[in-house]
């Protein structure tokens, strides 16, 4: 399957449908062909719009999948009919993947956040094979990659946080054996049940962002009110120029 790609602030973001992004880890897990993953929302653009570092290490995954309704809409608006074909979020396409690895017998490693959410993981997914799991805030490198290779996972997903967990993958992506290394960041716990969504129909109006605002505030003021009129001044700039 051919997989095309466009550019959104100097990122190079992948056309990813949900059965594109699916069949994807599919292919490179039935070929033992290792693709790292990363994803481009409106805060991790800002960020790498910003961090020269980031953008290139974004360019140099073989994935970047669009991840929210500020994304899709910039893709429209820079692109028109040639933007992306789908709107497509993280933490639906998460269910999707958990739903074919059940069935499939994929295997896991995750790696990132508390001790507490990782044992939820485990509780919220009884017929995922959970192979290996360790921590996100106090771990050693070289201690976390052996442990990764030692439990034979198939999928390694990295929730840390932007743009931490990506230059993590970018410095040991040589030395790790799984075949699809997945950034997550904070839609970890969207696999341990414990990520705020909001509504239904506030997640299909693309506003589920306002949820997330409203319920932690202090963390996520500046990320929302003002990374999101930022994001689109520099949408609007990257047209005119």
């Amino acid at each position: 399957m051919k997989y095309d790609n466009i550019k959104l602030l100097g990122v190079k973001v992948s056309k990813f449908t949900y059965v594109k992004f699916l069949c994807a880890i599919s292919d490179a897990i039935g070929n033992r062909h290792k693709i790292a993953i990363g994803y481009a929302n409106a805060d991790t653009l800002n960020k790498s719009y910003s961090d020269p570092v980031l953008r290139d290490i974004l360019n140099s995954f073989d994935f970047v999948h669009p991840d929210g309704i500020g994304v899709f809409l910039a893709s429209k608006f820079l692109y028109g009919h040639n933007g992306l074909d789908e709107r497509i979020t993280g933490s639906d396409f998460y269910q999707i993947l958990l739903n074919e690895s059940i069935r499939k017998k994929w295997k896991y490693f995750f790696f990132g956040h508390t001790d507490k959410i990782l044992e939820d993981v485990s509780a919220n997914n009884s017929g995922l094979i959970i192979s290996g799991a360790n921590e996100g805030y106090h771990f050693n490198d070289e201690d976390v990659i052996r442990k990764i290779n030692e439990s034979d996972a198939n999928i390694l997903i990295i929730g840390l946080s932007c743009p931490k967990q990506e230059r993590w993958m970018s410095k040991n992506y040589a030395k790790i054996n799984c075949d699809v290394i997945l950034a997550v960041g904070e839609g970890i716990k969207v696999f341990a049940g414990k990520k705020i969504r909001g509504p239904l129909i506030m997640r299909k109006l693309g506003l589920e962002w306002v949820s997330r605002l409203i319920t932690n505030p202090i963390k996520n003021f500046r990320k929302y009110v003002f990374g999101i009129p930022l994001f689109i001044f520099r949408i609007l700039k990257s047209k005119s120029s």
